[in-house]
């Protein structure tokens, strides 16, 4: 008998001996997941840096520096923007690929690395880096995560100052180039000497006897026109050829470095365009407000939106994302440079000229209210239809009034239009709609306003009729953050001592961002409801009492916790309820199997067992694998 024993095969004691290791093997595989998954949450992705040549070469990772190149950088006051160069069909870095390595000049071996800012791919093709701005005695490199030796990090050579560049442009409809430069320090509003100046095409600056020089147009602000040359017209003669810069050249004083690639805008101005009424902003961490101010503005008749986002920080990308998903017009323009908001204007005005008959340009904060509810269009047309003794209309300019605090202290669950109620008595300023067509070719403008050309005259809207009201004051929790920087090019940031009296500045408030005792009372001289009942009336849901956008949002918000927040911590939960399932089958066929080593019954058991487990482990490694590809 005890020979047919051990020559049976499987026995009970056999089983329960294998079992044993197997289960002390699961139980340390569990413990150290969760001790992973825990140090995972809590101190961030984990990202080895493998030394070794050795390993460096087996997996293939040194060949890939050599693909791969930073073209050049500019540095700003509060960040390090650095353009890379691919080569062709290459796959684009994504933010979690790359670090942004800073190194002490006189010891390499001081450094530190932090994820950048974002990573960005502009329309037209070009990635561009978004790293901290460079501390003093450091340089910059970008070190890549899947690469495995730190000496292959991408070094970063030509770097541009920030106040001395031709940072972006564009081919116009009449096939001149729109230039934009920072440094020429010209007046606001005013036409400046084109004598003075040059533009200079090229593929590299470094060969004077190769570049190509052409007539300037117009210079006025932060904008050069220039007669394109026929061979940058005609474009590159090779489909891998680099594409060319445009640079300015200031007689007497030399050539400014350039980032810009003049680039014809697809599609030529039509008879009929696809939209009548489109809306022009730059913005800065608008995510939490976008919402509001689309939805509000579709309801009143505008059909397509251009965000000129200016180094935002926050979820505005996927923002926009959702809000194209739902059928709106809307499209992100990445638009790093500082202070230009009049450039960036003109840009917009140039993106638009093909598919808008009319164009506002109004901050994210301000919304036009028209109180006999009439669209916007309907406003545009009645200012239209008659043409002035002037000329043809081509602007037509909307009073604004200034809101505050209106005695809140936290930010509106429900969005501004229907919170603040408190204003100013008397307008401030105005905003304008524009014809694209009626502009100057020198694209003057002043923010609330643009240079017409001759034959094209302005209107002004009666506040009656229509204002925009501009929720300038609004709780200083997000009032605040306005000290951080202004993004027009001829207005002082609010901390510096300048033009303390400009309209600009919040009256009374100085150059500190300390909250006055008083300012949840502040800015408020007349109260108007007008918007905020028509708001109430037309974007309230009947059924939750909510308005549109603040359910939308919420859901939203929702749905971003529940796959960014808590997807880990629900892995570990699955997992570990899973192992427990696990544990107690293993300890339940291990305790009813033991005492009966017959092959027969016990052995089949333990084997179902054995089964069980392997299914629910496997269970276990599907979610784990789900998990991380989310």
């Amino acid at each position: 008998m005890k020979n047919r024993r051990k020559r049976g095969g499987l026995s009970g004691g056999d089983v329960v001996v294998s079992w044993r290791r197997f289960f002390r093997f699961v139980s340390l595989f569990v413990f150290s997941f969760v001790l992973f998954s825990a140090l995972f949450i809590f101190l961030g992705k984990f990202r080895p840096v493998v030394r070794s040549s050795v390993n460096a070469v087996l997996r293939g990772s040194v060949p890939a520096v050599k693909v791969v190149t930073i073209h050049e950088a500019v540095e700003f006051p509060d960040q390090t923007l650095i353009f890379l160069k691919y080569p062709p069909s290459s796959r684009l870095f994504t933010k979690e690929d790359l670090f942004c390595v800073f190194s002490d000049v006189n010891d390499s071996s001081k450094l530190f690395k932090e994820l950048p800012f974002a990573v960005e791919t502009d329309e037209y093709g070009r990635q561009m880096v978004r790293c901290s701005a460079v501390p003093r005695g450091n340089t910059i490199s970008l070190a890549v995560s899947r690469w495995t030796v730190e000496d292959n990090n991408l070094q970063v050579g030509l770097t541009h100052r920030w106040d001395w560049l031709v940072y972006d442009a564009v081919i116009d409809d009449d096939n001149s180039t729109v230039v934009f430069v920072k440094g020429l320090n010209l007046r606001p509003g005013k036409v400046a000497d084109v004598s003075r100046y040059e533009c200079v095409y090229g593929w590299d600056f470094t060969k004077p006897k190769l570049l190509l020089r052409a007539q300037v147009i117009s210079a006025a602000q932060e904008i050069v026109r220039c007669k394109t040359p026929l061979t940058v017209l005609d474009g590159p003669r090779k489909a891998q050829s680099q594409p060319v810069k445009v640079s300015v050249r200031i007689k007497g004083s030399g050539m400014l470095p350039s980032v810009a690639h003049p680039i014809k805008r697809p599609g030529q101005v039509k008879d009929t365009k696809t939209f009548e009424t489109c809306v022009c902003t730059m913005t800065r961490n608008a995510a939490n407000v976008l919402r509001e101010w689309v939805m509000y503005h579709a309801g009143i008749g505008v059909q397509r939106w251009f965000i000129y986002d200016n180094n935002s920080g926050d979820d505005i990308v996927s923002e926009i994302k959702n809000l194209e998903n739902r059928g709106y017009n809307i499209s992100r323009h990445f638009w790093p440079w500082i202070k230009t908001q009049e450039a960036g204007f003109a840009n917009c005005a140039i993106r638009a000229k093909s598919d808008c008959d009319w164009v506002a340009f109004i901050d994210v904060d301000e919304f036009f209210y028209i109180p006999s509810g009439q669209t916007l269009t309907d406003v545009i047309r009645n200012h239209t239809t008659t043409p002035s003794s002037s000329g043809e209309i081509g602007e037509i300019r909307t009073p604004c009034h200034s809101f505050g605090p209106s005695g809140l202290s936290d930010p509106p669950r429900g969005g501004v239009t229907a919170a603040y109620t408190c204003r100013m008595a008397l307008p401030e300023r105005h905003k304008s709609i524009i014809r694209p067509e009626s502009l100057n070719a020198t694209l003057i403008n002043v923010v609330h306003h643009f240079h017409l050309k001759e034959g094209f005259a302005f209107a002004d809207v009666d506040k009656g009729m229509m204002v925009i009201n501009h929720y300038k004051y609004q709780v200083w929790e997000i009032f605040k953050e306005k000290f951080k920087r202004r993004v027009a090019t001829y207005v002082a940031d609010w901390q510096n001592e300048e033009n303390v009296g400009s309209k600009d500045r919040a009256p009374g408030l100085g150059t500190r961002p300390v909250e006055p005792s008083d300012w949840a009372e502040r800015f408020c001289e007349v109260r108007d409801i007008g918007l905020r009942d028509w708001v109430l009336d037309n974007f309230r849901d009947r059924k939750t009492q909510r308005l549109v956008w603040e359910r939308e949002a919420r859901r939203v918000e929702d749905e971003v916790i529940v796959q960014m927040g808590s997807w880990a911590d629900k892995r570990i939960a699955v997992v570990c309820l899973l192992a427990t399932i696990a544990v107690v089958s293993a300890h339940e066929g291990h305790h009813h199997h033991a005492p009966a080593p017959a092959p027969g019954p016990a052995s089949s058991s333990a084997v179902v067992s054995a089964t069980n487990l392997f299914t629910v482990l496997a269970i276990a490694a599907v979610a784990l694998v789900v998990g991380s590809n989310h």
